[in-house]
């Protein structure tokens, strides 16, 4: 981990397109402003462990639901066997 002493006005280039600026300092708090392309999410680490969360969970819902439906055998509904019957009539 890189550690660094940044003092109010100053910042910090990550790469050549993300900029983080200290703009406050209130005892034991700092207000970082951060200038980067809007193509880059930006999130406080713990909404991103929360959205991590969630995208495990419900990959895993996903997958639970897709292998319910590879084993489950539909069976066609009467108006499906009588517009196939239909259409066997017009070919013949």
């Amino acid at each position: 981990m890189l550690v660094l002493t940044r003092k109010k006005g100053q910042s910090i280039m990550v790469g050549d397109e993300i900029e983080i600026s200290v703009v406050e300092i209130n005892g034991d708090a700092i207000r970082l402003g951060i200038k980067a392309p809007r193509a880059i999410s930006i999130y406080r680490r713990e909404i991103y462990e929360a959205i991590l969360k969630e995208n495990i969970r419900a990959a895993g819902t996903s997958a639970q639901i897709a292998e319910k439906l590879k084993t489950m055998q539909l069976k066609p509904s009467r108006e499906a066997k009588t517009s196939q019957k239909e259409d066997k009539e017009q070919i013949e």
